[in-house]
C-alpha cells in the first residue's frame, strides 16, 4: 500500500478588499481513495477533492468543472475558484508547490489500463468535517458543502 502524501501549504485567500491574506491549506493524495483525486483542505474544515488532471490542467490553461475553477495568473501564480451555497471562494497558488505536490502524486500512482482515466469526472462536493467523506452533487445545483 501506498502512503498517503500531504503537502502544509500557504495560499493567499483573495478578497473583495484591497487585501490578501495567507491561510493554510492541505493538498492531500491517498492512492487508496480514488487513484487520481486529489483533495485540498481549507482552514474552515473544508475539504474539495476533485480530480487531478483538473489540477494539471488549470497550470496550462484555464478550466473549469462543475463548482471549481482554475487557471494561471503570470508564470509563477495559479487562482483556484471554489463555488458553494456559502458563496466563492477564491486562492491564489504559488506554481511550483502545485508541480511538485502533483510529481509525488504521479509517482504514487500505478500505471494501471483497467483504471479509465477521470477526464470527464466531476469535482466531488466538498465535506464540512476533516475526513474525505463527501456528499453526493445535487445535478440542478452542481458541487455542494455537505454539512457535518
Amino acid at each position: 500500500m501506498s502512503p498517503v502524501i500531504e503537502v502544509h501549504a500557504r495560499a493567499r485567500l483573495i478578497t473583495d478588499g484591497p487585501l490578501t491574506r495567507p491561510v493554510p491549506v492541505d493538498l492531500r493524495y491517498d492512492p487508496a481513495d480514488e487513484r487520481r483525486t486529489v483533495h485540498i483542505g481549507l482552514p474552515d474544515g473544508t475539504d474539495w477533492a476533485f480530480g487531478r488532471d483538473l489540477l494539471e490542467r488549470g497550470l496550462r490553461t484555464p478550466i473549469e468543472r462543475g463548482a471549481v475553477r482554475i487557471w494561471p495568473c503570470g508564470r509563477t501564480q495559479l487562482i483556484v475558484e471554489l463555488h458553494s451555497t456559502d458563496g466563492v471562494e477564491v486562492f491564489q497558488f504559488e506554481i511550483r508547490t502545485l508541480i511538485r505536490f502533483l510529481a509525488r502524486t504521479r509517482a504514487q500512482t500505478p500505471a494501471s489500463p483497467a483504471t479509465p482515466p477521470d477526464a470527464g469526472r466531476e469535482p466531488q462536493p466538498p465535506s464540512r468535517t476533516t475526513t474525505t467523506t463527501t456528499a453526493a452533487a445535487r445535478p440542478d445545483r452542481g458541487a455542494q458543502p455537505a454539512r457535518g
